[in-house]
């Protein structure tokens, strides 16, 4: 392990802080209960005139390695607010629940601190379901919905099919990566070009600062995951108007899941493909990215 002062992820990690806080928000933690506590990024100063967007991330690392560039584009846009999940960048809990449904709660709970009447929220890959769950919930207090490259509606079925393109047993071997061999496997799945050789060295030093902290906790996030346990899909639609995103490429959720989600999840859905970009388009492609969620929030209901 390198030692944490020549640490390319700590060295990454100030910078994307640093980006944050350059995009006008700040860093906070809140007790939104007695068992939890929330960390998240908010305006320094709240603009009334613009629109609130809710940026919830995927599994794996904490929230600003993945939302550095949608946050920088948005920011003059909207009062954007970024959580970190439970177990998730500084966001925990003595409570004993695990699902989704519970991360999404904690999310409503948060918004009720923070006083958001109405807000957007854009989710990606385990954050969609979060985003998804937390629009059930709060009904027409979610304006518009965006869904990133998550499989909100896939099956038992799906999930055996990723284990078998990641050549693993276990989806905790993929999600949750210990070795170095294990971590190129999911980038090699999770982004659309092909890597080139990182070294262990490199990789062990990832895996230490953005894998190693919670993995318990994290763990049992993978196991109480609700959807994908059935044989079929019994995904309820959404009343709010519904953006899907996706990378054509992606070998988690297969593209082919996107198309089925558009007609299961809301009339008012519509679906957007990314060339060239496999499961985190927001990375990949952020440009385009970045223009189809601005275009879609901004467009008249």
């Amino acid at each position: 392990m390198l030692p944490s002062f020549v640490s390319f992820a700590a060295l990454y990690s100030s910078y994307l802080r640093r980006c944050f806080t350059g995009a006008g928000l700040t860093s906070q933690s809140i007790p939104i209960d007695d068992e939890t506590t929330v960390h998240y990024w908010s305006p320094k100063i709240e603009n009334p005139q613009k629109p609130s967007l809710l940026l919830i991330h995927g599994f794996g690392p904490m929230a600003i390695w993945q939302w550095r560039q949608q946050v920088q584009f948005l920011a003059p846009h909207f009062n954007i607010y970024v959580p970190d999940l439970v177990f998730f960048g500084g966001s925990t809990t003595t409570s004993a629940e695990r699902s989704e449904r519970f991360q999404a709660a904690t999310v409503g709970k948060l918004v009720e601190k923070l006083g958001l009447k109405r807000f957007h929220v854009v989710g990606t890959s385990y954050g969609g379901f979060v985003a998804y769950h937390l629009a059930e919930m709060l009904g027409e207090r979610v304006e518009k919905v965006v869904i990133a490259s998550s499989g909100v509606n896939m099956k038992k079925s799906d999930n055996a099919a990723l284990l078998q393109r990641a050549e693993l047993e276990k989806i905790e071997d993929l999600m949750l990566p210990v070795t170095p061999q294990q971590l190129r496997k999911l980038m090699t799945l999770a982004v659309s070009k092909r890597v080139q050789f990182v070294p262990d060295f490199f990789l062990k030093d990832y895996l230490n600062k953005l894998y190693k902290e919670n993995r318990k906790e994290k763990m049992e996030l993978l196991k109480a995951i609700s959807l994908g346990r059935e044989d079929t899909s019994n995904l309820s639609s959404l009343q709010q108007e519904v953006l899907i995103v996706w990378g054509e490429n992606d070998r988690i959720f297969p593209v082919q899941m996107a198309h089925e989600l558009k007609e299961a999840i809301s009339q008012k859905a519509r679906l957007e493909l990314i060339k060239d970009a496999s499961h985190v388009p927001q990375l990949e492609k952020p440009v385009e990215f970045n223009n189809i969620i601005l275009n879609f929030l901004n467009a008249s209901s």
